[in-house]
């Protein structure tokens, strides 16, 4: 065979149409940096988190219970949900996109909202489906009438971002109870929750009764935000059948959660008293940067998240706001980045950081 150097590798046309993921800047930058661009919690794991994870260590000579038994277990008798039909992932990104790999391929139709979650394009272009996308309404919350009129024979998958990720608005349960009652049973629906700790709409475990209603639903959340182990990356699904996790781990390797983070997780699950707090924080945030927003002229959208979304005032440079930001120690994400231009997404840190984002935000502008 002829030995071509100058011949590249062949991938395959998926690849190719595989969007890139917007990653956020900062990774190497110095400690005194304001990191308000990746919806993490500005509070580290809690010591006895971070003491499980480090007994865990010790057994890494050992391959992770594939099964996450113990982690399903936990994760059962907190929210009431059988263990054979919980998901764990690597993330909740994991279990989407083996929700894609499991539910799509070409001739079938995905519908989501956007600007939403970044993931949701990868699903559609790694299966070869059609992504069938809703535009936002005008207060930035998805239009759920207009997502169930795109519902075909062709639909497989359609996911709700509640609260929305990069728009940080949330409907309430009573919407989505009413659209997960349109949605046809042969479709799947993932609601993706995994800010819904931080919303003051409904509590946050009101879609829990929707599962016994509705075996085609999908609850996604996520121990990265409120729990803030977003560098030990898990996730779960809370389903209302056991075809859903059953399909999804047929697609993956095995070993996908590694031992530390089911023990990390494992262990916050039993600090639901520090998750209070930190919500309350959190929403302390919230109106201190929205009432900052306001002085400088801008109206954010109505954040149930850890973070807000606002346009920026008319004639604005998107680029050279995040630029000028930066140069200030502050780290946010552009909105081109995420589905919009001209917009922002800022994650609240701490009252420090929070203070230091608004005095950069009213110098650069």
């Amino acid at each position: 065979m002829r030995n071509n150097a100058s011949m590249p590798i062949e991938f395959s046309e998926r690849v190719r149409r595989i969007p890139v993921y917007p990653v956020a800047d900062g990774y190497a930058l110095p400690d005194d940096v304001a990191m308000l661009a990746s919806n993490e919690s500005p509070d580290p794991p809690l010591p006895a988190v971070v003491a499980a994870a480090q007994r865990a260590l010790a057994g890494a000579n050992r391959y992770p219970d594939p099964s996450n038994a113990a982690l399903r277990r936990a994760l059962s008798n907190r929210y009431g949900v059988a263990p054979n039909r919980i998901a764990i992932g690597n993330g909740s990104c994991d279990i989407l996109l083996a929700a894609g790999e499991a539910l799509l391929e070409p001739g079938a139709e995905l519908v989501y909202a956007w600007p939403s979650f970044s993931v949701y394009p990868h699903l559609a272009a790694a299966s070869g489906a059609r992504a069938i996308t809703v535009d936002l309404d005008d207060e930035h919350r998805h239009d759920l009438d207009a997502m169930a009129a795109e519902i075909t024979a062709a639909t497989r998958l359609v996911i709700v971002c509640n609260p929305n990720n990069p728009t940080s608005t949330a409907l309430p349960y009573a919407d989505i109870a009413a659209f997960a009652a349109r949605v046809p049973h042969h479709v799947a629906l993932i609601i993706d929750e995994a800010y819904c700790e931080f919303s003051l709409l409904d509590d946050p475990d009101a879609t829990l009764d929707l599962l016994a209603r509705h075996p085609n639903l999908v609850l996604l959340r996520t121990f990265s935000k409120i729990h803030g182990l977003c560098g030990l990356r898990v996730g779960y699904a809370l389903c209302g059948s056991e075809a859903f996790p059953q399909a999804v781990n047929a697609v993956r390797q095995p070993f996908f959660c590694n031992s530390a983070a089911q023990a990390a997780a494992i262990e916050a699950l039993k600090h639901q008293d520090a998750v209070a707090e930190r919500v309350e924080r959190a929403i302390v945030a919230r109106v201190e940067i929205e009432a900052g927003l306001v002085e400088l002229g801008i109206d954010p959208a109505d954040s149930q998240a850890n973070f807000c979304w606002f346009d920026l005032p008319e004639g604005s440079d998107e680029a050279a706001v995040v630029k000028g930001l930066a140069e200030r120690g502050v780290l946010v994400r552009a909105g081109a980045a995420l589905g919009r231009a001209g917009a922002l997404r800022v994650t609240y840190g701490t009252p420090v950081q929070n203070a230091r984002f608004l005095d950069a935000l009213a110098q650069v502008l």
